[in-house]
């Protein structure tokens, strides 16, 4: 039996991956247990200078989900060079950085800076505000989509995946934007917009007041989402959202996805990702699966 899948040229050990900003660089996880055991590490989302966050409060649990605001804190994408690549090339893990920017010019430095480096593979954080078009994300719409990932492409070196988020109104057309604009996979979904209120001081809980939901109450959209763009392009495709089982990451792959990424349930299980390692292997091996790939896309609709 092999759990092993591979995503625009690169292997994996197997297809649990830890999403951006839910795992640090690894580091403290490592203290609980060897972080070189999962398929991927996924960096924070990265800024070219560094950046502190928002202000709090910026997390707040809703039933079943968990409503963040964190703001993209980092310490800069030089420090990661310099500071947190080593360690997350010492692991033995595929090494994702995910880039975030304000504008087309951040993205393209940021990519080409990584570029340089020996990190795995990009993945492109494009639910960020582009402050030149109002602060709408750049991956709102099929062309902003498209305009990105085609600017980062031509300087970016490395495998590049673009991380789309569900707050759009046809993900499969901005699944294929971002096909066409040359990335090599995509990832998705990220958090969905959301807010929380205090009735008692009539206030919202987060100082920002909308974050992001992540968490279980997720994973019906991002099922749905993950099916969409499978279908509509041939790029693999990274499934996450509410991914808390071993079943769970079976399910996404049944959807399409070549790989899944952990997130939330990092943040109050520090041991998810490897248990839903151990949870899809059993799993294949219970139903006799010899290759774990043989699972993707492989839902019956008929």
């Amino acid at each position: 039996m092999t759990m092993k899948t591979t995503i625009a040229g690169i292997t994996f050990k197997n297809p649990i991956i830890t999403a951006s900003g839910t795992f640090g660089f690894g580091r403290e996880y490592n203290e609980f247990y060897d972080v070189g055991l999962l398929g991927g590490i996924c960096s924070k989302g990265l800024t070219l200078e560094p950046r502190q966050g928002n202000d709090p409060v910026r997390i707040a649990e809703t039933p079943s989900g968990l409503l963040n605001s964190v703001g993209l804190q980092n310490p800069g994408v030089e420090h990661f060079i310099e500071h947190e690549l080593p360690f997350m090339k010492s692991t033995g893990a595929v090494v994702i950085a995910n880039a975030a920017g304000s504008t087309e010019s951040d993205y393209v430095k940021i990519a080409e800076r990584l570029s340089a480096t020996d990190v795995d593979m990009i993945e492109l954080n494009i639910s960020c505000p582009n402050v030149k078009c109002g602060g709408m994300a750049f991956g709102v719409s099929p062309d902003g989509v498209y305009a990105i990932t085609k600017a980062v492409r031509k300087v970016c070196k490395k495998p590049l995946m673009i991380k789309l988020t569900p707050n759009v109104s046809d993900i499969a057309e901005n699944a294929r934007a971002a096909e066409r604009g040359g990335a090599d996979a995509i990832s998705l979904i990220n958090t969905v917009a959301g807010m929380a209120v205090d009735y008692k001081t009539r206030r919202p809980v987060l100082k920002a007041v909308g974050g992001g939901l992540s968490g279980p109450c997720v994973k019906p959209i991002a099922l749905r989402m993950v099916y969409a763009a499978s279908k509509a392009v041939s790029i693999p495709v990274v499934g996450m959202g509410g991914v808390m089982t071993g079943e769970d990451a079976a399910e996404f792959m049944l959807c399409g996805a070549s790989a899944v990424q952990v997130g939330s349930a990092n943040i109050f299980d520090p041991f998810a990702a490897l248990r839903i390692v151990n949870e899809l292997t059993k799993l294949a091996e219970r139903d006799n699966i010899n290759d774990i790939t043989s699972l993707i896309g492989g839902l019956r609709v008929e």
